[in-house]
């Protein structure tokens, strides 16, 4: 199970864990330096507490009984104060603290005197030392609790140091991360569909071997690919020969009957070979140059032409503006969308709207029977027909939204199908990318 607060990113992570530690390391150097501080401050304040207390009596001693009470208050100090307070009857403080003053303080006075070290039970101070002078009055010596004060320059140190050490921690990860997510989105462009960029062999040891073993793999999935094409291509092209000779040995048969059946399969082997050419052409795509296309007049080129053909294509709308794309990939997008609509539903309509950023959405819709939206995404695969959707008696070979796809992939945009807004028909929507900021 996944905390909640667990990063999701591998920098997150790396990150929160080495910031955690420094946090942990800070804090405990922290506490010893303390720890520390605080024992030696200690042994520093009893051994001058010693000498200052030995040295308070012995003024004191000196003084006449009546003027004692007036030099009192002088000997005060910041952790500690004299008094003439008659000692209480109290078990002497076990603590180690008290042991240790207790010989210290005995250790400086005349041999004869006592020290006795108890807890008066006051508020903000934690043991009385009991003594008497020479003449017998009795004097107390109250300790306040130690207070380890922090300047709040230290604390600000140790927070900037902190923050630059985490920092460092950032820059660190994000340097060894970065690679990951480069090699990330080079293996996201990867395809037939645009050119291979190979990437940088710089940096380290380990991510110069992980870039050139990529560009190998980059290198190998290209040619493979291009191989399919080109078998696929010289096929498609070699069949034209064979089908020419049996188109013309059709031709010098008496049957009339046999000779238009084979008529026929030979036009569907012709159109089978056609696309198989076309479908090959669209991975080249890519290698068309990129231009500045006035896009509305490029629709209305298309539609003009359709319309000099006698056939029902209608541009409804087209928003004015250009485009930076390749426009011979472009216009066999179109083109084979119109044509798709318009051999299952007899007529065709475009449109062209301008998005937000620069985007383009091209829409190509029909009044025809429409596409199951389960077989939506299957009918944009090479080689699929739709017996439920679509009327095999109309041809096709399955092609045309494959080459469409795979033209728009080309383009950098992508080709999305569905019902059209009132449900009669089908809506091809292309969705083109604006400008790379």
């Amino acid at each position: 199970m996944t905390l909640r607060w667990w990063p999701r990113s591998l920098f997150g992570r790396i990150l929160l864990v080495l910031a955690l530690g420094l946090a942990l390391a800070h804090a405990l150097t922290f506490v010893l330096a303390i720890t520390e501080r605080s024992m030696t401050m200690r042994r520093a304040m009893v051994s001058y507490l010693a000498s200052d207390v030995a040295s308070s009596m012995a003024m004191l001693d000196r003084l006449p009984a009546a003027e004692r009470a007036q030099w009192v208050d002088r000997l005060a100090r910041r952790n500690y104060r004299f008094s003439l307070t008659a000692p209480l009857d109290a078990p002497e403080d076990p603590s180690d603290l008290a042991r240790l003053i207790a010989g210290a303080v005995g250790a400086t006075l005349p041999p004869g005197q006592t020290v006795r070290v108890i807890d008066p039970h006051v508020p903000g101070t934690e043991l009385r030392l009991q003594l008497q002078l020479s003449d017998g009055t009795p004097l107390a010596v109250d300790m306040d609790e130690p207070r380890l004060q922090v300047s709040p320059w230290v604390l600000g140190a140790l927070a900037l140091q902190l923050a630059l050490l985490v920092g460092l921690c950032a820059w660190a990860v994000r340097a060894a991360t970065r690679p990951l997510r480069t090699l990330a989105d080079a293996a996201d462009a990867l395809g037939a569909d645009r050119a291979a960029v190979p990437l940088a062999e710089d940096g380290p040891r380990e991510v110069q071997r992980a870039a050139q073993a990529f560009n190998r793999m980059q290198q190998r999935i290209q040619a493979h690919l291009e191989e399919r094409m080109r078998i696929l291509a010289a096929v498609s092209h070699d069949l034209q020969t064979p089908i020419t000779r049996l188109r013309l040995r059709a031709d010098l048969l008496d049957d009339t009957a046999l000779q238009g059946k084979l008529h026929a399969d030979l036009a569907e082997m012709q159109s089978l070979v056609e696309d198989g050419i076309a479908y090959a052409r669209s991975s080249q795509a890519v290698q068309e140059p990129l231009q500045r296309v006035d896009l509305r007049a490029l629709l209305q080129s298309i539609a003009f032409d359709y319309a000099d053909a006698g056939l029902p294509v209608l541009l409804l709308h087209a928003d004015p503006g250009a485009c930076d794309t390749r426009p011979q990939a472009l216009r066999r997008l179109v083109c084979n969308l119109v044509d798709n609509a318009l051999k299952f539903a007899g007529a065709a309509e475009v449109s062209l709207e301008a998005g937000d950023h620069g985007q383009w959405l091209l829409r190509v819709l029909d009044r025809g029977p429409g596409i199951p939206e389960a077989d939506l995404a299957a009918v944009l695969q090479p080689y699929v027909r739709l017996e439920d959707s679509r009327n095999r008696g109309t041809g096709g070979t399955g092609l045309g939204l494959a080459i469409a796809n795979e033209l728009a992939q080309a383009l950098g945009g992508r080709l999305v199908l569905g019902p059209r807004a009132d449900g009669a028909g089908l809506e091809a929507r292309v969705e083109l990318p604006g400008p790379q900021p």
